[in-house]
This record gives C-alpha cells, structure tokens and sequence, in this order.
C-alpha cells in the first residue's frame, strides 16, 4: 500500500513539472514578439518591432539584439563631368600678367573661353562615410579624394612659370600668359587638388518599389599639389610643362549631390578665383556621380 502511495506521489509531481509553461510564453511577451520559432532553448523572433534590427535570438535568457551602425562607408566612388568657369577679371588691370602679341588685339574674356564639351572633371574619392544623425534620414557625410579638372581653351594662349617674355627682350621670374603664334590641335591647363567634402545629407526611407529620393549641400577644401599646360601641335608636336603658373594653392567650394534612386548627380562653385592675382575666374563643376549611396 506504501508503495502505491510513493508511485502516485511520484506520478503527481512529474506531471506537474512538465505542465510547466515555458520561458517566454505570456500573453504579454506575445503581444510583443509575435512572429517566433522556438528550437530547444534557442528562441528566434523574425520580427522585433521595438528594435532596429529584423532578427532577435534568446538563449536562456534576454535578447541579444545587433543594431545597426550608425556609420557607413563607400569606396572607390567616382564622379565624371564638366568643369568651367565664371569670368569676373577685369582685363583693363591684368598688368603684366598678360602678354600681348604686337600687331593683335590685347588679351581678353573671349581668349579665355574654354571648350564646353571637352573641359572635364573627374573625381575620384577614396572613401566616402555617412554617419546617421536622425535614424537614417538625416546624415553627415565626408570624404577625402583628388580632384581632377582639365581646361581646354578655344584660343592658342599659352602659360610661362618665368624666363623671357615672348615679342620682347625682357626676362622676368613670374608667371605669365601670352597669346602663342601656333595653333594648337588640344591646349589645356589641368589643376588637380586633394580634397576634403563635408555636406549635410537628407533621404527619404528606403520602400521596397520606391526610389530614394536624396539631396546633399556643403562645403569642400582642396589643396593643389599639380599644375600643368598640355599643348598638342603640328609645329611643336606634344608638350606637357609643369609649373607653378600663380594658381592658388587652396579651393574653396560650396558643393552639392541630388540623388533619385541609383542615379545621381553633383555639382560645385568656388566663390573666389583659382588665380593668386590679376585673372579673376572662378570654377564650376556638374556631373554625374557613381556610388551606392
């Protein structure tokens, strides 16, 4: 009789603990985690409303959920486009920095105009970083990469970092320009610059058969580290001169990115001249850029 009791006993006590309810299994957890798979101990919620990442994993215990980092990082981006710039000399106070040729008209706007078509700009950034100021619609972005930009003039001018003055007998150690007596089959001033980009981003949320709509503005630094006056000609054949032809060493930009999805384009305008002294220009860029963000 003593033994039936203890089995009964026993009998009890194990259907107790295995009607147990298990971690995890209250109506308010839910409501909260409602989408779950459970495989032993392991408890997998596919969809965790209240925090930022899809997937949450419980092992015998809380959640531990990977949140997404509020920095991203693109490299290799690269832009392609036009460069030009805005005239604002006054050519009647150049002085000695322009050369006239006896016999012509004296140096103007109309010799500094460049090629539309064939003055480019190509940029290559090395790394470009988005951190997250406001979930992901808000950002600051920066980067660091070169800044290369060709001026392809319509006139045969041609730059001097010093030495004799052409049609005359005079020497001078600096910078010059002077219309040249051959004509040219490609002339062109490339200005490189290391530069540094900071904007203020804004982007709408990213919706699955919906583009993102994105648009940048700030500002660049650029420090020029090469200048050169590449010369193609029947006369003189191929001529690359570097030099230091009074091109300022730093840049200023205002700059700018509008984005539609996986197209966008961007732009930039530098308030004051690339010259040290007496040309006032002042360049300008557009194109199209190639990123993943």
């Amino acid at each position: 009789m003593k033994r039936f009791y203890l089995m009964a006993a026993f009998c009890t006590c194990a259907t107790t603990g295995f009607a147990q309810k298990p971690a995890h299994t209250d109506s308010s957890y839910n409501a909260k985690y409602s989408d779950t798979i459970r495989i032993g101990s392991i408890l997998i919620i596919k969809k965790n409303k209240k925090a930022k990442s899809d997937t949450a994993i419980f092992i015998n215990g809380p959640a531990q959920v990977k949140k997404h980092s509020r920095v991203s990082t693109n490299y290799g981006v690269v832009d392609m486009g036009f460069s030009n710039w805005s005239d604002q000399t006054d050519y009647s106070t150049a002085g000695s920095y322009l050369v006239n040729r006896p016999g012509y008209p004296s140096i103007s706007s109309s010799d500094l105009k460049l090629r539309g078509g064939k003055s480019m700009n190509v940029n290559i950034w090395f790394f470009m970083q988005k951190l997250s100021l406001a979930k992901e619609n808000v950002n600051l972005k920066y980067g660091l990469g070169l800044e290369l930009n060709n001026y392809r003039f319509r006139s045969p001018i041609s730059f001097k970092e010093d030495g004799l003055i052409p049609y005359t007998v005079t020497q001078t150690n600096q910078p010059f320009i002077f219309r040249d007596s051959v004509s040219f089959s490609k002339n062109k001033l490339a200005a490189d610059y290391l530069t540094l980009p900071v904007m203020l981003n804004f982007a709408t949320s990213h919706k699955p058969g919906k583009p993102a709509f994105g648009l940048s503005f700030g500002v660049s630094a650029g420090y020029l580290y090469s200048q050169r006056n590449k010369q193609i000609s029947s006369d003189r054949g191929k001529h690359k001169n570097k030099g230091d032809y009074d091109l300022e060493r730093f840049k200023f930009s205002y700059i700018g990115e509008l984005g539609l999805g996986p197209v966008r384009l961007y732009g930039s305008y530098s308030p004051k001249s690339i010259f040290e002294r007496a040309l006032d220009l002042r360049p300008y860029t557009v194109g199209v850029r190639f990123s993943n963000w």
